[in-house]
């Protein structure tokens, strides 16, 4: 299964945040604390490899420059126009390579798999459809990585007056056991950072 919607939804709201360089994320400081909950997964103390799934503009290739890690990354996006921003942002940077897929099961294997912010824009996707796609998301990044993998959602304890509709909020509880019954006995759940949002990690 891939993305359960009209990839045209995503390629118009994208190109509304075209001027907007965090691309819908509310600030830089923002974007910079879920990357930090990000990399706990990760040994930063040795050589990695690392997939970005829904990468974007390669924000997290940023971050991960910014820290001085010795790291090989990839971005993966659904979207070529991101790719090739992506491509033209970080040109000089070797460590980066970046790829078109059309399903989380086509990314390469590394050795961690992120992913920030790609369950939480669903339009008019049901419940039920979305949360299969997170599932069979999860068991791609499963499958991919070698080490572990991290991801973040908004949380379905957020306020309810604060809710949108064409946003998913997830159950951490629900998503933390599914990691625990079926990709590894070491997760964590990481819910104190910011009041809507949560992370989970999956170290293998």
């Amino acid at each position: 299964m891939g993305l359960p919607t009209d990839l045209q939804a995503y390629q118009e709201y994208y190109q509304s945040k075209e001027k907007d360089s965090l691309l819908g994320w509310k600030n830089k400081e923002a974007q910079t604390i879920r990357f930090e909950q990000l990399t706990k997964v990760i040994n930063l103390s040795e050589h990695f490899s690392v997939n970005d799934l829904g990468c974007g503009w390669g924000h997290f290739a940023d971050f991960l420059e910014s820290q001085r890690l010795d790291y090989a990354y990839v971005g993966c996006d659904i979207l070529p126009e991101m790719i090739t921003k992506a491509q033209t942002r970080h040109e000089s940077n070797n460590r980066c390579r970046f790829e078109a897929v059309g399903h989380a099961s086509q990314m390469p294997i590394a050795d961690y798999v992120v992913a920030s912010g790609i369950f939480n824009l669903r339009f008019d996707v049901s419940d039920k459809e979305w949360q299969q796609f997170i599932i069979e998301t999860i068991d791609s990044m499963h499958q991919k990585s070698r080490k572990g993998f991290a991801f973040n959602a908004l949380t379905s304890y957020s306020d309810a007056e604060r809710m949108e509709s064409q946003l998913f909020y997830a159950d951490p509880c629900q998503l933390f056991d599914y990691c625990k019954r079926n990709c590894s006995k070491n997760v964590a759940l990481l819910h104190d950072y910011f009041q809507y949002d949560f992370t989970i990690l999956v170290r293998k």
